[in-house]
């Protein structure tokens, strides 16, 4: 792993640290402003959670969407870098001055910025649509505006459910709720089963190779193969639920002959070790060049054969075959090499279907709900319901609202920098693609975020908590849920958006409720104003850097 990979990781993990302490506002300002908690207590109990999180996602869709943010021939290490260096510089900026602006924002800007810069320094005038995936940047620049009223509708809805007096009507209202998010989740999983099956297949990106390559008959080739297979294995996503992700992907695996994905992976195996990749996009760069690529991809073409009797030979004498192309002396440590042609089509593809499994988030809601239900009853039918008696019910499922707040802010913001080292090592060639990501990037990112909640961020907390509206136990949990809600709905989404924001519009929500006026609008408008200049902030920051960085001959 080169230097400036790790130089890139570690900021990048420097970053989600700021990220925590500078969001931890997000997720204890309402616990803290209502005295459930102090102000230590409630960082604690959000950095806890923060890290659970890492136990609960596996399916890493948003950090999928912030790797994918650039097109791959743009992203090289100098743009990473230079876009990691300007979303700190505006993330301590912004905190300095208490303002709680989006650290995802800040990211995505930045290395949009230092992207574009890059493409105008080395190739001149180029289409910002062949150098950003323009899709990935208008959705989420949409949730700059929907994140906010998403989840001021939600906490609406909920604080006027809470304070209805029928109990039992109250009760009803929350179980049907409960089973429209049921349908919802389970919508959200068809298509993550579907999306994960596509990407298996990688229906998109050959759809994208045969748009630009019409006339190719090879890519048209193994695309017509690709959406034949994805055809055919589609109807098996609907027993999902009844057989799992192993026994499906075995359904399939019979059904169609994987050996075409065994043998692109080793491919791929083979083509890191040359850092393929790498010769490529300086080809791209540098018409000079395009005779060592070729001979690059000469030697990748040689071990085809190899490569096509995987099944036949075994990992060992493919290993071996390639080393010899190669040259044994240059492959360093044999072993590892070998090891890394264990390949294994059907795993593969039951690990992508098992990562859209998100039944476990609808376990936890159930849960959650039921505390809901029973605290309810407990308090209004089974007690006599006092006011204080009530109060107290409110700030003992604060603490509910705020762990499934905390989870939500951990399972989205640290996918996020799991995105930029995950964008660092393909660009690097240490993997392929983003979902051979290695299993230590999502611990440290997780533990990066949770030690950065640790740490605080008291003048957000003061913005977040007091100066749009004071909020009660009850309005502090009806903010919280709806955030959390708001938050797994994204996430299943893939879609990169502010728990800032996100909070923000609950806040708002639940103190329009009491009336308009309770809601301190400049406050409210201000924080809008820092929500838009967020993203071309970052990228005006990136470009200096990367310019300084070019300065320094980096």
């Amino acid at each position: 792993m080169s230097t400036m990979v790790i130089v890139i990781i570690v900021l990048a993990l420097v970053f989600d640290y700021i990220n925590g302490f500078h969001d931890a506002a997000n997720s204890i300002a309402t616990i803290v402003s209502t005295k459930v908690l102090t102000p230590l207590q409630a960082v604690l109990w959000a950095a806890l959670f923060n890290f659970v999180a890492f136990f609960l996602f596996s399916d890493h869709a948003v950090a999928n969407t912030i790797a994918k943010t650039v097109i791959d021939t743009y992203i090289t290490l100098p743009v990473i870098l230079a876009g990691l260096i300007a979303a700190i510089f505006w993330n301590l900026l912004t905190w300095w001055y208490g303002i709680p602006s989006s650290s995802s924002h800040t990211l995505i800007g930045g290395f949009a910025g230092a992207a574009i810069t890059h493409a105008f320094v080395t190739k001149g005038f180029t289409p910002f649509t062949e150098i950003i995936e323009a899709d990935k940047i208008s959705k989420t620049v949409m949730f700059i505006f929907l994140a906010p009223l998403i989840g001021m509708v939600i906490s609406i809805f909920i604080t006027l459910v809470t304070i209805r007096r029928n109990t039992w009507g109250k009760i009803a209202i929350i179980l049907m709720s409960t089973a429209g998010m049921w349908l919802m989740f389970g919508m959200f999983r068809e298509q993550k089963l579907d999306e994960n099956l596509r990407n298996y297949f990688n229906v998109d990106k050959l759809r994208k190779d045969y748009n630009n390559h019409p006339n190719d008959v090879i890519v048209k080739s193994k695309f017509e193969n690709a959406v034949r297979n994805y055809q055919i294995a589609k109807p098996f996503l609907s027993d999902f639920d009844e057989d799992g992700e192993q026994k499906t992907a075995k359904k399939i695996a019979d059904k169609i002959d994987l050996s075409y994905i065994e043998e692109n992976k080793l491919q791929d195996v083979f083509s890191r070790k040359l850092k393929l990749d790498n010769f490529r996009k300086e080809a791209f760069y540098d018409e000079t060049l395009m005779p060592l690529y070729k001979s690059k991809l000469a030697l990748v073409d040689s071990c085809r054969g190899f490569f096509k009797s995987y099944r036949k030979l075994g990992a060992d004498s493919v290993a071996h075959g390639c080393a010899l192309v190669l040259g044994l002396k240059n492959v360093g440590d044999y072993e590892k090499f070998a090891n890394s042609f264990n390949v294994n089509a059907e795993q593969d593809l039951a690990k992508d279907l098992g990562k859209a499994d998100n039944r476990f988030l609808i376990y936890y809601i159930t849960i959650v709900v039921g505390i809901f239900i029973l605290s309810y009853v407990w308090c209004e039918k089974i007690r006599k319901p006092t006011a204080n008696r009530m109060a107290n019910m409110f700030k003992k499922l604060q603490l509910l609202s705020s762990a499934a707040f905390s989870l939500g802010h951990g399972g989205n913001d640290a996918q996020k920098v799991m995105g930029i080292i995950g964008a660092a090592l393909i660009a690097n060639g240490t993997i392929a693609e983003f979902k051979e990501l290695p299993s230590w990037v999502p611990l440290a990112c997780y533990t990066a975020i949770g030690l950065g909640t640790l740490s605080g961020g008291w003048k957000i907390v003061k913005t977040m908590g007091t100066r749009i509206t004071k909020v009660t136990p009850l309005e502090g949990v009806s903010a919280e849920t709806a955030g959390a809600i708001t938050l797994f709905m994204t996430e299943q989404m893939g879609i990169p958006v502010s728990t800032t924001h996100t909070i923000t519009g609950s806040i708002i929500g639940v103190g329009a409720t009491k009336r308009l006026s309770a809601v301190r609008w400049g406050v409210t408008g201000n924080l809008l104003v820092a929500w838009l200049i967020t993203i071309p902030v970052s990228a005006v920051v990136a470009a200096i850097c990367y310019w300084v960085l070019g300065l320094c001959g980096i």
